[in-house]
Formats: C-alpha cells, sequence, structure tokens
C-alpha cells in the first residue's frame, strides 16, 4: 500500500528521500482520485525498492500542494534527487504511468 505523507513530514520523506519519489495529490471526494487509487496500489508493487509511491491528501495537507501549485486533483509528481521531475494531472492510464516511471525515475 502507497504510504501517506503529510505537509510536517514532506522534506524529510521526499525530497531527501535516496529514491525518486511519486506523490498521488487526492482527496477522498475526489471520483477520478478514487478511480485511479488501484493504479496507485498496483505500481507501488511494481515498483518497490526503486521508487518510493506516496499519497498526500490535499484536504488535510494544504501546504505543500499550494506550495507546488496544485490547482486540480489528482497531481502526480515525482521528484528525484529533491527536484520535481515530471507531473501529470489528471486519471491517467497505467501505462503511462509505467512508462513515465521507467523514462523519468529509473
Amino acid at each position: 500500500m502507497a504510504a501517506q505523507v503529510n505537509d510536517a513530514g514532506f522534506d524529510a520523506e521526499v525530497l531527501k528521500s535516496d529514491l525518486p519519489v511519486l506523490v498521488d495529490f487526492w482527496a477522498p471526494w475526489c471520483g477520478p482520485c478514487r478511480a485511479i487509487a488501484p493504479v496507485i496500489e498496483e505500481l507501488t508493487q511494481e515498483f518497490e525498492g526503486k521508487v518510493a509511491i506516496m499519497k498526500m491528501n490535499v484536504d488535510e495537507n494544504p501546504g505543500t500542494p499550494s506550495k507546488y501549485g496544485i490547482r486540480a486533483i489528482p497531481t502526480l509528481i515525482l521528484f528525484k534527487n529533491g527536484e520535481v521531475v515530471e507531473q501529470v494531472t489528471g486519471a491517467v492510464s497505467k501505462a503511462s504511468l509505467k512508462q513515465m516511471l521507467n523514462d523519468k525515475a529509473l
């Protein structure tokens, strides 16, 4: 299961991570967020040990989404060495997320 990250732990868990980190910015009321949740879980297992995949509830953690200019959810941001390397908004397919992770994270 994808780990939860909050505003307080974001720097330590995401920006200072040794692994690339994909953060899923979501909310429980968001239909498209719920639609891609199973895909996020599958990718968490497939990329275990290579890419850390985390979820951030934007309702409970407003600071980080506003820092990264997130206006729509779901938004997935891939961080590598503390930098944003890719950002995707909307319920995208597993194939495109997998391609992005293979191209940009590994």
